[in-house]
């Protein structure tokens, strides 16, 4: 194989350090619908993320209409709400976390539930192994996840990541009549940027590198 021009090469690193750099969890968005073309390139980016087996587990609900949104904000809501009351939080801070977690859903133009599929996952007759591979298929949903949100930034797009469905699985099924032999595993909230992302502080690679031989 001939090899790379050094320029076209210098090109292709700087892009991809300005996608990578750039890429912010935005939370606030502007109310311009995003044109459905948009929503499917940036959601193309998953089928290149690495998967156990070469399997592409994953699977995706894509909500656009407000009224949809509502409803899954509402459903969550309500499971959220049985799990704090249960922790004793008081009524008041419930309010003010739910009022908050509704209006990021349905203040952004489009909500993405990334689920993972067991049809072509290994079976092992015990739970360790089983639950390795149950745990390898929800890995690869955050390299999936990864692609989709760089993917969306490269288009002027805004995203952050929920891991609520984590904790509300069934009711997320439910709400969106799923079928139940998908996993819930995060929630992607899409839209063009209310404001510019603030500057954030990064770990630096003495931190995040803990043995080197």
């Amino acid at each position: 194989m001939p090899q790379q021009p050094a320029a076209d090469r210098d090109a292709r690193l700087e892009a991809f350090e300005q996608v990578l750099r750039g890429r912010r969890s935005i939370r606030a968005y502007r109310p311009d619908p995003v044109p459905r073309a948009l929503i499917e390139e940036t959601l193309a980016a998953a089928a290149y993320a690495p998967s156990p087996h070469h399997s592409a587990l994953w699977r995706a609900a894509v909500l656009t209409q407000p009224a949809a949104r509502a409803r899954l904000a509402a459903a969550m809501a309500a499971a959220w709400r049985a799990d704090l009351t249960a922790d004793g939080v008081p009524e008041a801070r419930i309010a003010a976390v739910l009022g908050r977690s509704r209006a990021r859903l349905e203040g952004a133009p489009v909500v993405v539930i990334l689920c993972t599929t067991d049809e072509r996952l290994d079976r092992y007759p015990d739970a360790r192994r089983q639950e390795a591979e149950r745990l390898m298929a929800a890995q690869s949903v955050g390299a999936a996840l990864q692609n989709v949100m760089l993917a969306a930034h490269a288009r002027g797009l805004a995203s952050c990541w929920v891991c609520a469905p984590l904790f509300c699985p069934e009711t997320i099924i439910a709400c969106l009549g799923l079928d139940p032999r998908l996993q819930p595993q995060a929630l992607l909230t899409l839209g063009y940027p209310a404001a510019p992302p603030p500057a954030r502080e990064r770990l630096g690679l003495g931190e995040l590198v803990v043995h080197w031989d």
